[in-house]
């Protein structure tokens, strides 16, 4: 199906650099795996925050403590596009 996204100038070179690097005419493959990609982590994240919802209370203060503040450390680290 065709649809129209906006897209800026920055996102729309690397695909087109992207595609070229494939052999690709257009992005709209790259587009599709990039959504495909996004949704199956949207599921698997969607069912694991309800999966840790669902332990909530089974950690011990400390435990808890510690893994949040390593997560803040992992999240600090990540890279934006």
């Amino acid at each position: 199906m065709r649809t129209t996204i906006d897209i800026s100038d920055k996102h729309r070179s690397i695909l087109l650099s992207i595609a070229a690097q494939k052999g690709l005419r257009g992005y709209s493959q790259i587009i599709q795996e990039a959504l495909d990609y996004y949704i199956e982590e949207h599921i698997q994240s969607t069912d694991m925050k309800k999966d840790i919802l669902k332990m909530k209370g089974s950690w011990k203060r400390k435990d808890a403590r510690e893994i949040r503040s390593r997560l803040a450390e992992l999240r600090g680290n990540w890279k934006q596009l």
